[in-house]
Formats: structure tokens, C-alpha cells, sequence
């Protein structure tokens, strides 16, 4: 009877002190960033699409345009790895990401000096394909912000943390966040022209 007390106890504490609950949400995060990077993917491949479709109507806007194709090389070099995560390799991921982001936005600017392209079905096409990226990259974003938050808990609330501390020695996993430029561009009320 005692054995079975104590083996029901241990059970029990085995069942809720994070031996399964940890790793499991150490997978849900390297999903979830597995998401953002396929999400970048989709929109780097976009991109040579739509430089190539305003390239026929805007041909001195090189500027603009070589600034988009940068940004997409420098964003497509970085790669991020959940097991090998740092703070600072995170940081780079986001600017270059940013970067992109930022060059974009000035491309899609253009078209509002050419009327030709903006009628042109296959520049409306990708310009729809595109924010329908954006707003998938903000969902995986939020999804991996949450799934932090939630890995992150297990390994420094307890009881998980005991187990953690005792078996698996996890660190807490850096937290995703917007970069300076990406801030200041958020911050900046739009300007509304008639």
C-alpha cells in the first residue's frame, strides 16, 4: 500500500513537473520559427517577380530597384537555427528582414508615379500576393512570439523549471522584437494625401 503511495505520488509528479511539457514546447518553437523563415522564403521569391514587372515601367528608378534587390540578397544569406539561437543572431535575422521590408515599401511607393503599372494585372497580382505574405509573416511572428513566452515559462516557473534545471539545463530563448528602424517606420504617422 505504501509502495503504491508512493508510486502514485511520483506519477503525479512526474506527469506535471515539464519531463514531457518542455521538449514538447521546445518543438513548437522551432516550428514557429520554422514558419517565419518559410514566410520570408515566399516573399524573397516574390520579389524577382515584381523588380522585373516595375523594372518595364519605371526604368530610371534603378536606384530603388537595386536597393530591393539588395536587401533581398543580405535577407536571404541569413539563416536562423532555433537550437543555435542567440540574441545577436536574432537581431541580424530581424535588420536584414527589416531591411527588406523598408525597400519594399519604397518600391511599392513607385507605383504610385506610374498609373501604367499600377493597372498592370501582373504588378497587381504580386502586389496582392505580397501583403497577403505580410500578413502571414505577421501571424507566424505572433505565433512564435507566443510560443517563447510559453517555452520560456516552462523553464523558469516551477515546477518545470525544477526539471529543467535538473535534466535538461535550458536557457530562456530570446524573445522576437521589432528593430529600431522598424519602430521609427511604425511611428511615423501616415501621411494622407487628396
Amino acid at each position: 500500500m505504501k509502495n503504491l503511495l508512493l508510486l502514485s505520488v511520483a506519477a503525479l509528479f512526474l506527469s506535471s513537473c515539464g519531463i514531457q511539457s518542455i521538449p514538447t514546447q521546445k518543438n513548437e518553437v522551432e516550428a514557429s520559427l520554422a514558419e517565419i523563415t518559410n514566410q520570408y522564403k515566399r516573399r524573397a521569391d516574390l520579389i524577382p517577380n515584381l523588380v522585373g514587372t516595375v523594372q518595364g515601367y519605371a526604368k530610371h528608378e534603378k536606384e530603388t530597384l537595386q536597393g530591393v534587390v539588395e536587401a533581398r540578397a543580405k535577407a536571404t544569406q541569413l539563416t536562423v537555427d532555433a537550437s543555435t539561437l542567440t540574441p545577436e543572431k536574432l537581431q541580424s535575422y530581424r535588420k536584414a528582414q527589416g531591411d527588406l521590408s523598408m525597400a519594399l515599401g519604397k518600391l511599392m511607393a513607385i507605383s504610385e508615379n506610374y498609373p501604367q503599372l499600377k493597372a498592370d494585372a501582373n504588378f497587381r497580382d504580386l502586389q496582392a500576393q505580397l501583403e497577403g505574405t505580410e500578413n502571414r509573416i505577421t501571424v507566424a511572428r505572433n505565433r512564435y512570439i507566443d510560443s517563447i513566452k510559453s517555452f520560456n515559462n516552462l523553464v523558469t516557473v516551477p515546477p518545470t523549471s525544477w526539471t529543467n534545471s535538473m535534466i535538461y539545463h535550458h536557457e530562456k530563448m530570446p524573445q522576437w522584437d521589432v528593430d529600431a528602424s522598424e519602430k521609427a517606420k511604425n511611428e511615423k504617422a501616415p501621411e494622407v494625401k487628396f
